[in-house]
C-alpha cells in the first residue's frame, strides 16, 4: 500500500492544531502510560497499522512490559495485569470509539465515573477523540508504519 498524500505538508496548520490537542492531553493529570494504552487500544479497534506500530514502540520505550502490550486487546481476560483505572479507561475507549454501535450507554458512563473524576473523564474523552482522528488520517492517506520501512 502506498501513501496517498502527505497531510503534514498539505495542511500544516491543521496538523499543528491536532498537535495542540495532543499537548493538552499530555499535560493533563492522566498518567502518560494510561493514555498510551488507550491510544493503542483505539488503534487496534480501528486497525490502524501506522498508529499500532507507533504506540507499541512508545510503550516499549517508556518501559511497559511486552506481556502487557500484547494483551491490550484482550484486557478483560488478562486478570489483574491491568489495574482498575486502566480497565475503566480501556472500556470507555472502546464504547466511545464504537459510538455508532454502542451509543455510549449509561452503564459505561457510570462505570468510568466510579474511578475518574469529571475533569479526568473529559480529558480522557478528548484523548479518545483525538486518537480516532489520527487513526482516520493515517488510514485514509495510507501512512506507512515504521516497521515496514525497516524491512
Amino acid at each position: 500500500m502506498s501513501k496517498r498524500l502527505d497531510y503534514n505538508q498539505i495542511a500544516p496548520a491543521g496538523v499543528k492544531a491536532l498537535g495542540g490537542v495532543y499537548g493538552y492531553v499530555m499535560q493533563s493529570s492522566l498518567p502518560p502510560a494510561l493514555v498510551d494504552l488507550v491510544y493503542l487500544r483505539i488503534s487496534q479497534i480501528n486497525n490502524c497499522a501506522y498508529c499500532l506500530d507507533m504506540h507499541t514502540r512508545d510503550l516499549i520505550k517508556k518501559g511497559q512490559k511486552i506481556e502487557k502490550i500484547a494483551l491490550v486487546q484482550a484486557w478483560r481476560e488478562a486478570g489483574n495485569l491491568f489495574d482498575e483505572r486502566e480497565r475503566a479507561a480501556l472500556a470507555w475507549a472502546e464504547t466511545v470509539t464504537r459510538v455508532a454501535e454502542t451509543n455510549v450507554p449509561n452503564e459505561a458512563y457510570e462505570a468510568v465515573r466510579a474511578v475518574f473524576d469529571e475533569r479526568e473523564l473529559v480529558d480522557l474523552t478528548i484523548a479518545i477523540g483525538l486518537m480516532n482522528t489520527y487513526n482516520r488520517m493515517a488510514i485514509s492517506f495510507r501512512n506507512t508504519p515504521q516497521a515496514t520501512l525497516e524491512n
